[in-house]
């Protein structure tokens, strides 16, 4: 493939994952298109993408946008988690029917939110999809229309991952929920049970692994998966001990995360209401298996641990 040829559609480049993707298919030799209501607002902080206006619930403006370009990276999400279920599946048909026209390939940054407690302490792209929430059941839906979508001549690659972190993303587990103070860290909050494993996904990994699939186009089936194991830690205290280390504060605090007040303020609060969804995934581990990915691509980027928080609190603010 010449990248220097091909155009990426990205919904969602102000977003952690979208910015992160948009960039690292630009460092790559890829062009870059961006979908933005006020493009003139996102532009400047992001000059090397062509800005185009529209919106990612409009199909028009997206099929569009879409015209001529290989891959849509639907990297696009209701903020702050709000009215994920009126929002997210038509902002995904909008995606799907610029694709089949197009005959571009679909990029979906996939969750593990899919599975439930049947699935076992330990997952691959086979394991069954029996969600024990809405948002997993809404992620599900997604897959399935891709999926069809893939019978009708558009392409999709889901590439599973845990939770976000990285220098650029600011809505994420460990910015809102185990740092959630601006500024210097002065406490750390662990949301997860003594002694249960958890998956995460530091952003510049998944971006550069995202962008190693897309340029082997051969290799994939129309409708394709892939597990991303990222940094998984067989204790989540090990995160947070890696927070410590990364501001060079051994000192600083470790509390329980305070689910009781989340649980308290989730009736009259959507946000803490999505929260609360996903706490069984803090009470159980749940790691991706890889083997696929590193089958097709051989060695896939993992930063080391301290590094990588390192550089997700530099750009934060947290350090």
């Amino acid at each position: 493939m010449t990248n220097a040829t091909q155009t990426a559609l990205v919904l969602g480049a102000t977003g952690g994952i979208g910015s992160e993707i948009a960039r690292t298919l630009r460092a790559r030799g890829w062009a870059v298109r961006a979908l933005h209501r006020d493009p003139n607002r996102a532009a400047p902080g992001n000059p090397d993408r062509e800005w185009v206006e529209g919106d990612a619930m409009d199909g028009a403006s997206v099929r569009r946008a879409a015209d001529g370009v290989a891959v849509i990276v639907h990297a696009v999400n209701p903020p702050g988690y709000r009215n994920w279920a009126g929002l997210v599946l038509p902002m995904l048909d909008s995606t799907i029917a610029a694709a089949v026209e197009s005959g571009a390939r679909i990029l979906l940054p996939g969750t593990v939110y899919n599975y439930g407690a049947d699935a076992g302490a330990a997952v691959d792209e086979l394991a069954p999809q029996n969600p024990v929430t809405r948002k997993g059941r809404i992620r599900v839906e997604m897959e399935r229309r891709l999926q069809e979508a893939s019978r009708h001549g558009a392409k999709a690659l889901v590439v599973r991952a845990g939770d976000f972190y990285g220098p650029r993303c600011g809505n994420s587990w460990l910015a809102q929920g185990m740092v959630p103070t601006a500024g210097r860290v002065k406490r750390i909050f662990n949301p997860a049970r003594a002694g249960i494993g958890h998956a995460w996904a530091y952003l510049p990994d998944l971006a550069e692994t995202m962008a190693r699939l897309l340029e082997r186009p051969e290799a994939l089936a129309d409708f394709d998966s892939f597990n991303f194991g990222g940094t998984w830690v067989e204790d989540n205290r090990a995160f947070a001990e890696a927070i410590r280390r990364a501001v060079a504060r051994p000192g600083v605090p470790i509390y329980r995360f305070p689910w009781p007040v989340v649980h308290a303020v989730a009736p009259f609060n959507e946000t803490m209401r999505e929260m609360q969804e996903m706490l069984y995934l803090w009470r159980r581990p749940l790691r991706l298996v890889d083997t696929k990915v590193r089958g097709l691509l051989g060695d896939v980027p993992a930063t080391p641990l301290d590094d990588a928080v390192r550089a997700t609190l530099q750009g934060l603010g947290r350090s």
